[in-house]
């Protein structure tokens, strides 16, 4: 592999050596001086290492490699300094209030003697990690790295693309499936008048899914039909001017070329507007087929899509596929352009590629060899590349391997393990998304590596762990670090590195196809960025410190010293489990410098030995995952954990109070309850970091509580359990929201067991004003809340049919709306954002309110929305004939069929069809 080095702690360290110079701190001459030294050799390395992780696989240099392990091993030594001066100078404080001012005061005397010591230990510190930094610095002058990673490659490589571009017919059994033909009738299909107009298809999805291998299957089968073709592929780091030239070689304008007096070999001296001029004359009038293959920047796109007239009437067609979403959105006007998301094969479709290039015939599997071949199938997930590369390692040397080798294979798969010049292929092709990412997503990817194969990573929990290792920073912008560390998410979607898993619309999770696992898992252990323990490849490094532990099976008493004898764990920066049971296998107070620690679903129950006060002494902490571990209660020795940014204590039923310290966590952003019964003690509003909070209110809780979430002025999202709410405390908790302005999901459950009372939440209704923020509010409840629709839930005025317009909800994207008994109708204008529609209508009610009985009287106007991807439609048929039932369904598809962006459409119906 290449290259692939991550910044190490740099991100987070450099603003912490920033921060030490405060005069807060108030270090010595002496020491800031060391201190901006290091800050400013640190920077000058930082920027390094990033041009080494762009070198790619063909320039690997094994001595640059060394160095670029030596400032990350650094960088992460030197963060461990700094925090530790931080923890014992900073107890994470805000001003404090007058009430406890003195408490305040006496804690800050007795630290008084321990600050000090302090100084004088990290002053001892910085000059040694000094001496440091200059051997690494010299010893990059001597290995020159600089010169290094700026020399250009002396051998160009050889293009992956070229396999999928010359397949021949024979070789596409299983690859292509049925999509091409998806594929060609979305460029055809429609009327004469339709027919004529230009169009493009978008094809999108990750690597070794087969897009170059699907396009040129069509463009093979189409191009006959067309007076110029092209199909060209672009790549990363493309320049417009020569995708341009390209452009203009393959359709043959030796013809312009001619009447210009020019020859090929002049065209290197055009600019780039003179070479789309050229292009529109040429393609002027005619019916052309162009493919652009694997394009990665928009800004490229930009720049060759004004070389095609979109007004032409020659019924042309312009291909485009990428790896990243926003790329496919850039190619695809709304009026012209459809998106074709590459979906991974069939499980037909797997089944008859992966037998067909291992026994040469689709039904050619012995029996002996079904089972594991559908275990492998599933890993491979329905990737062509993967299954053609994985069937090549199972019948080289001109044999099948055994079942035993085979079920061999299938343990390696996934973690980055195989180690196979076909399988370096495939990851070299895999890793080109890797290369393309900014140095902060690749961090977050690899980070990815420390979840299990197959698991459901929770978006909510990803970004927070993501905040607490130090990835996320905010840098001169006012935004929260949980709203930067989304639109990370968000972009490693984008660029089809993760599967979204969504529920109304709405991204809660992620999974990473085993495919980019592998090439994660490769990378990760190359850099030592994760060390996954878990029974099978455990990945222990000899030599090399282990900063970030997953430990990934079930170890019980017996194996425990076996378990961590390698493990340094004075340098253990994160420790994730994902196992039902650790036998109280981890010594806590050994890991001084732990940052993360996930807990999620090991069951404590049983293991006396556990003692939670231990967590207290670490005091690095910021994350603290214990979901569902059956505690029963927490210690008051959390109150310590004075750097602690997230407490998940979801799935804990048991705990019925949290100790009164915790209120001294002011720097604690994300609290997570969810126990039925737990409640939250007075001085809550102490906590003014917090971003999201889960919690419960009932009979006997102080309405101070409520009183006090209107101090949280930081508060994003807020889910609360009533069990009883009187009018004083309505008064409380609405007059705390209204505080709320960064408040952007609000969840509100009530119970079926509270005391209820009519319009137990009027209050709520009707004198709170919903900030701009605002994107989700949830009420849930068996029983009616409001007496009446509250201001800040009506649609405009409740005329009927409900007419949605062009001033509203501008930015929404998923729209729901259940149990609406009238006519709906979309106008121009109305939700530009709008990807997906979700609506029940009473077909009785809309007959009614439409003008007449006319053969038409159906219209939702749907047409009008123009980002529109997914449908659901669920209409009521009572008071209609079966004949009108059928007349508004097929007016509706009929629309759908005819939008630009060919939705996908899902119509149903509810309660029976009067005869």
């Amino acid at each position: 592999m290449a290259m692939n080095v991550a910044t190490g702690a740099m991100g987070s360290l450099l603003p912490k050596l920033v921060e030490l110079l405060k005069a807060e701190y108030k270090l010595k001459k002496k020491v800031r001086e060391g201190v901006e030294s290091l800050e400013k050799e640190m920077r000058s390395m930082q920027s390094a290492l990033r041009k080494v992780g762009e070198v790619p696989t063909d320039k690997d240099n094994e001595q640059v490699k060394i160095w670029a392990g030596e400032v990350r091993e650094l960088s992460f030594n030197m963060e461990d300094v700094v925090d530790k001066f931080l923890v014992r100078v900073d107890d994470g404080s805000e001003p404090a209030a007058k009430s406890d001012k003195l408490r305040r005061l006496t804690k800050k005397m007795a630290g008084l003697f321990t600050k000090g010591k302090a100084r004088h230990e990290i002053a001892d510190a910085i000059e040694k990690i000094n001496k440091q930094v200059q051997e690494v610095a010299s010893r990059r002058e001597r290995y020159n790295v600089d010169n290094i990673i700026t020399t250009p490659a002396a051998v160009t490589p050889i293009d992956p693309r070229l396999g999928a571009l010359y397949t021949e017919v024979t070789e596409l059994v299983g690859i292509v499936g049925k999509r091409d033909q998806e594929v060609m009738k979305l460029l055809s299909e429609g009327d004469d008048m339709s027919q004529k107009k230009f169009r493009i298809v978008s094809v999108v999805g990750f690597g070794g899914l087969g897009k170059t291998t699907l396009v040129k299957t069509v463009y093979d089968k189409m191009k006959g039909d067309f007076d110029c073709k092209a199909f060209v592929p672009v790549g990363r780091n493309a320049e417009a001017k020569k995708v341009l030239m390209n452009i203009l070689l393959d359709v043959d304008m030796k013809n312009i070329l001619h009447d210009l007096g020019m020859e090929e070999s002049q065209l290197t001296i055009l600019e780039e507007k003179q070479l789309i001029d050229l292009l529109r004359k040429g393609l002027e009038n005619k019916r052309y087929l162009i493919v652009i293959d694997d394009i990665w920047d928009e800004k490229l796109w930009r720049v060759i899509k004004y070389a095609f007239s979109i007004s032409s009437n020659s019924g042309s067609r312009l291909i485009t596929t990428t790896r990243i979403m926003s790329v496919s959105k850039s190619c695809c006007p709304s009026t012209i352009g459809t998106i074709y998301p590459m979906e991974p094969l069939s499980n037909d479709d797997s089944k008859r590629l992966f037998h067909t290039r291992i026994f040469s015939q689709e039904n050619g599997c012995p029996h002996e060899f079904e089972e594991v071949s559908k275990d492998i199938l599933k890993k491979c997930g329905g990737v062509p590349l993967a299954i053609i590369t994985i069937a090549s390692l199972l019948a080289s040397d001109q044999r099948v391997k055994s079942v035993g080798e085979w079920h061999i294979l299938l343990q390696s798969i996934g973690r980055g393990l195989t180690d196979d010049p076909s399988v370096e292929e495939m990851l070299r092709i895999l890793s080109f998304s890797y290369y393309d990412l900014p140095p902060y997503l690749k961090t977050c990817l690899l980070y990815l590596s420390i979840f299990p194969e197959d698991h459901e990573i929770m978006k909510d929990k990803l970004i927070w762990m993501w905040i607490a290792e130090g990835f996320v920073q905010c840098g001169k912008t006012k935004t929260s670090l949980f709203e930067v560390g989304e639109t990370y998410f968000n972009e490693l979607a984008n660029r089809s590195l993760i599967q979204v898993v969504s529920d109304g619309g709405r991204a809660y999770a992620c999974r990473v196809h085993d495919s980019v696992l592998d090439l994660i898992c490769s990378l990760s252990s190359e850099e030592n960025f994760v060390t996954v323990l878990n029974g099978i490849d455990d990945n222990t490094p000899s030599e090399s410190n282990v900063r970030r532990l997953s430990l990934q099976k079930s170890i019980k008493g017996e194996d425990q010293t076996a378990c961590l004898e390698y493990v340094n764990m004075l340098q253990v920066r994160s420790i994730a489990t994902f196992q039902s049971s650790i036998g109280g296998m981890v010594p806590f107070p050994r890991f001084v410098v732990l940052r993360v620690l996930e807990l999620t679903g090991c069951n404590f129950q049983g293991y006396n030995n556990l003692n939670l006060r231990q967590l207290g002494s670490l005091i690095h902490l910021r994350y603290l995952g214990l979901s569902g571990t059956g505690i029963f209660e927490l210690p008051e020795e959390f109150g310590k954990l004075q750097f602690l940014q997230v407490l998940d204590l979801s799935g804990n039923d048991s705990i019925e109070e949290l100790p009164s310290t915790i209120i001294e966590l002011r720097k604690l952003m994300c609290l997570l309850v969810g126990c039925e019964y737990l409640t939250l003690p007075d001085g809550i509003g102490n906590l003014a970091s917090m971003e999201q909070l889960d919690m419960n209110y009932g009979e006997g809780d102080s309405v101070s509580i409520l009183k006090e979430l209107g101090n949280m002025q930081r508060l994003r999202k807020l889910g609360i359990r009533i069990f009883s709410l009187n009018l004083e405390e309505q008064q409380a908790f609405v007059e705390s929201l209204e505080k709320l302005t960064n408040i952007s999901s609000i969840e509100i459950w009530i119970s079926p067991m509270s005391i209820y009372y009519g319009g137990l939440m009027d209050l709520f209704g009707e004198c709170w004003m919903a900030p701009r923020c605002l994107c989700e509010i949830e009420i849930r409840s068996e029983n009616p809340v409001f007496s009446k629709i509250p201001a800040w839930a009506q649609i405009g005025s409740l005329e009927y049919p409900l007419l949605l317009g062009a001033d509203g909800f501008r930015c929404l994207t998923v729209f729901i709306l259940i149990g609406l008994l009238r006519q709906i109708v979309f106008q121009p204008g109305a939700l530009p954002k709008a990807e997906e529609v979700d609506i029940q209508i009473a077909l009785q009610f809309a007959k009614e309110e439409a003008a007449g009985n006319s053969a038409d009287w159906f219209e939702l106007a749907i047409e009008n929305l123009l980002s529109l991807r997914k449908v659901t439609v669920a209409f009521s048929r009572c008071g209609v004939t079966v004949g009108e039932a059928k007349q508004a369904e097929a007016a509706l598809k009929n629309t759908l069929c005819a939008h630009p962006k060919r939705p996908s459409f899902d119509i149903c119906f509810y309660q029976n069809i009067p005869e």
